[in-house]
């Protein structure tokens, strides 16, 4: 048993993913906003741009995420008997989210606006679940390391995103 883990290490590691997982939210939250709003007024030059924004941020953002999740931060409670479980559902979740992206890229107007949301809430409970699930049992797990997990993997913590261009809000903090 290693208990030589930094438990303020550790506490940092989880505010931080935690910070950029609302940050993600709150950005795919509003483009799901602007999306509905866009097709209950009908406005199909709307709608178009919305939604092009909104594949962008899941095809640079939310997948990218979600892919580099599943080493790191998945393989080690995966390899226990009490996080397998739990791994094995938020890995279909995120098979789901990929084939809900592929919906919306395909579809205009309501179906879009539909796969718009079904994203937006899904992701909102995968979220909560790494966040008050996946991400303690590692913290409390003696022989794993949330920040060593998550360690370098702006993806995950929003640290030194910057190189996308500064602009976009993806909770991007410097301490």
């Amino acid at each position: 048993m290693n208990q030589a883990k930094d438990a303020a290490a550790e506490a940092e590691a989880l505010q931080s993913v935690e910070r950029h997982h609302a940050h993600m939210l709150k950005h795919l939250n509003g483009l799901v906003a602007l999306l509905m709003e866009a097709v209950e007024a009908r406005d199909a030059a709307a709608e178009e741009t919305v939604q092009a924004s909104l594949l962008d941020w899941c095809d640079t953002r939310l997948i990218p995420h979600a892919l580099a999740e599943e080493g790191p931060l998945y393989g080690g409670p995966h390899a226990t008997p009490e996080g397998r479980l739990l791994v094995e559902g938020m890995l279909a979740e995120h098979r789901v989210i990929v084939d809900l992206v592929e919906e919306l890229r395909t579809s205009s107007g309501l179906a879009a606006a539909v796969a718009g949301s079904a994203i937006q809430r899904l992701f909102a409970l995968h979220l909560d679940k790494e966040n008050r699930l996946l991400m303690p049992f590692i913290v409390q797990s003696p022989d794993m390391s949330l920040a060593e997990s998550v360690q370098g993997l702006h993806e995950l913590t929003g640290e030194g995103a910057d190189h996308h261009g500064g602009t976009h809000d993806d909770g991007t903090h410097h301490h």
